[in-house]
């Protein structure tokens, strides 16, 4: 019994000194992983970005760009909260679109081809056939005419919530993004309907789409610092909550 006393006491003398001389790194780390939470006595922030895993797509989502419902809640989170500015001083001509994208194909036809099925061009790079499925009404359409490439956030209310202290370049950036989830086919008769409404205004009829539109949206603004409104938060918040768990 009293070689395990000793045994004992020395092993818990050598782990003070382990843990006063510092030698085991910042907690978490160890193990040489990176620790997923914030660092130890910080508060978590609204702007701390969820594990990685989440940040993939889920199953069914048709956009670019997107994250899973946690990132989104945490970019919602961090968005600035800002009430509407004016619409002076505002053209579409401001953000420049379609843009050139090569092969003789501008930012629409792209985005044409990206969501449709079975999507023939001729030689002008223009959309002649193909089947696409409008995702705010659910609608199949089979006629490139009738589809509108809908900007997630249309550019008026863009510019009513920052873009209109942006120079040309970040609006042109902005009104042809291919990255991110702004852009895509939808129904001419969807798109008119939600015009440059923001979610507490307009909400696609298709409720099974509110799930992907809110997190689209989010990320759109998240990405370029476009403040949100109390309604509008409000909104997202009840949207991305349609996500499955």
């Amino acid at each position: 019994m009293g070689r395990q006393t000793r045994v004992c006491a020395g092993a818990v003398a050598a782990v003070l000194l382990i843990g006063l001389s510092g030698c085991g790194g910042p907690k978490g780390q160890a193990d040489g992983k990176t620790p997923h939470g914030p660092a130890s006595g910080a508060a978590p922030s609204a702007s701390s970005t969820p594990p990685a895993g989440d940040a993939k797509p889920l199953p069914g989502d048709v956009l670019p760009g997107m994250v899973g419902a946690a990132v989104a809640r945490a970019q919602l989170a961090a968005l600035k909260t800002g009430k509407p500015g004016t619409m002076a001083g505002y053209s579409r001509d401001k953000f420049t679109h379609w843009a050139e994208q090569g092969d003789k194909c501008d930012t629409r036809e792209v985005v044409l081809q990206r969501d449709g099925k079975d999507v023939t061009r001729d030689a002008e790079c223009r959309a002649v056939s193909g089947s696409w499925k409008s995702l705010y009404d659910g609608v199949t359409v089979n006629e490139a005419s009738k589809l509108d490439i809908d900007h997630m956030v249309p550019l008026a209310e863009a510019w009513r919530s920052g873009a209109a202290g942006w120079d040309s370049a970040k609006r042109k950036a902005f009104a042809n993004d291919l990255t991110r989830p702004q852009l895509l086919a939808v129904s001419a008769a969807s798109n008119r309907s939600k015009g440059d409404q923001s979610p507490d205004l307009w909400q696609p009829a298709d409720k099974s789409s509110w799930c992907q539109y809110g997190r689209a949206w989010t990320t759109v603004k998240s990405h370029y610092g476009l403040t949100v409104t109390d309604a509008e938060r409000a909104m997202l918040t009840t949207m991305i909550d349609t996500c499955a768990a």
